[in-house]
């Protein structure tokens, strides 16, 4: 009979060992999954296992959306680990629920200026090309050496879908310079003539911003460079283009993150906006 425990302990491990996940994060599905396992309906036939969440989901139903949202996705995750570890799993009653939209957290350009400035030569060259390219961490890694020009680059997105994005020239020199220190293969990052795995550019990222005491996924590099773009007045149309989503509607979030910030800023400098002895905002 598999043990679940021993495998949700396996499944933390690589959450944080080759995923680079948070404490926080560990945490959260160490409890996610540990609920899971005492509420859920799990019953063994032979070498499957059949999970109904459906005593689970009402034991949480009292919690917020959010928190439910984040629970089943955890448990989904471990499912997932499981099935390629090989297990056949059954899960039912993991339908999502409807959440309001957050925002996207990007890393502020002073901690990314921060991180590269003691960054490993591959590690600086891949937080440079996240930050000023809007790239996925999967594009980066199946980046070919033959598409990447002095001006533009050829990527491979979601759906197999090309688009070019423009190569800023410092940054065409650290590739180069990265090329001769490094060596140039297939693939622009490589290791031992194979491409490089996601898990392992992300795991090398992650602890650059790790040994200043930040948590800074690759994603947040994209949402920066997403962000930056548009509170520089960058057309939505333009971005949505260069980040290779497939509808607009998807960039419109981070128009919504500019204007958070406007207000921020906006509440901060305005006069009316700060105590003063007979008024205040």
């Amino acid at each position: 009979m598999i043990d679940l425990h021993h495998q949700k302990e396996e499944f933390l491990k690589y959450c944080e060992e080759f995923r680079g996940y948070s404490p926080l994060t560990i945490f959260s599905y160490e409890e996610s999954i540990r609920e899971m396992i005492k509420h859920a309906d799990i019953e063994y036939l032979g070498q499957e296992i059949q999970i109904n969440l459906i005593p689970l989901r009402i034991k949480i139903a009292s919690l917020k959306a959010k928190t439910i949202a984040r629970k089943l996705s955890a448990i989904r995750s471990f499912v997932k680990y499981l099935r390629r570890e090989g297990m056949v799993i059954h899960l039912k009653a993991d339908e999502s629920i409807k959440v309001p939209k957050t925002l996207p957290k990007p890393a502020s350009h002073e901690h990314i200026l921060g991180a590269l400035s003691h960054a490993p030569i591959m590690e600086h060259l891949a937080i440079l090309m996240l930050y000023t390219m809007g790239l996925r961490i999967s594009e980066l890694t199946t980046l070919r050496t033959e598409n990447v020009g002095a001006q533009w680059c050829r990527v491979m997105g979601k759906g197999s879908k090309e688009r070019d994005v423009p190569v800023l020239e410092h940054v065409y020199e650290a590739i180069n310079h990265y090329k001769v220190q490094m060596g140039e293969g297939k693939f622009l990052f490589e290791a031992n003539g194979e491409k490089l795995s996601e898990n392992s550019l992300r795991y090398s990222i992650m602890k650059v911003f790790k040994e200043v005491g930040l948590h800074v996924t690759p994603h947040q590099l994209r949402h920066a460079y997403a962000t930056e773009l548009l509170n520089n007045n960058a057309r939505i149309a333009d971005v949505s283009e260069l980040l290779g989503h497939s509808s607009m509607a998807t960039t419109q979030i981070y128009t919504k993150l500019g204007n958070a910030l406007k207000m921020d800023h906006y509440l901060k400098s305005h006069p009316l906006c700060h105590k003063t002895e007979d008024k205040e905002c």
